[in-house]
């Protein structure tokens, strides 16, 4: 699949692998594309995501992936379905994180133990990202996977980095509009 892999999408890849490993992180998730994603200039994905003014709130949007982090992996929706069976997972942290310290249920702890030194592997949210962005070039008979087709993948696909996205006003159909509809899209 990777031979079908633009240049730019190809460093997305890359740009994801390196922040997991400078975050001593076992895995790459949607989080790190997107994040290495933004990182990208003179892009389609880029243009994109220029168009609807994300490249100003980058800021916000890694607060937002670390704030998901803390909650173990959890998205704000996850959360609030929890709030609504009686679950305050903000609780759950702040209690966890008394007793194991900050960043505990995120993984961020320094005893990495025999993890140490190893690159990070895809995991399951990442894996989706790159078989989506393939479908999505597929059925738009394009010829190449581009780092657009990984932004609308991360658009439509559940998770914390769809919720992000969506939350800064970047979505499936304002990607769509930005890319293929001619027009400028607005964020919301």
């Amino acid at each position: 699949m990777f031979e079908r892999f633009t240049k730019d999408a190809r460093a997305v890849v890359k740009g994801a692998f390196a922040y997991a490993e400078s975050g001593k992180e076992q895995v790459v998730d949607a989080g790190h594309l997107l994040l290495a994603l933004m990182d990208r200039e003179a892009s389609r994905g880029s243009f994109a995501l220029a168009a609807l003014g994300l490249p100003g709130r980058r800021e916000s949007v890694r607060q937002a992936l670390e704030d998901a982090r803390r909650r173990a992996g959890l998205s704000q929706a996850e959360a609030d379905a929890l709030a609504g069976l009686g679950i305050d997972v903000s609780e759950i942290v702040a209690r966890v994180e008394e007793v194991h310290g900050v960043g505990a249920m995120s993984g961020d702890r320094t005893d990495r133990g025999w993890w140490s030194g190893r690159r990070p592997t895809f995991g399951r949210e990442a894996k989706q990202v790159l078989e989506r962005s393939l479908r999505m070039a597929l059925a738009r008979r394009d010829k190449h996977i581009g780092d657009e087709h990984l932004l609308l993948a991360l658009t439509v696909l559940p998770g914390v980095a769809g919720e992000v996205l969506a939350d800064h006003g970047v979505t499936h159909a304002s990607v769509s509009r930005v890319l293929y509809g001619g027009g400028e899209a607005k964020a919301g």
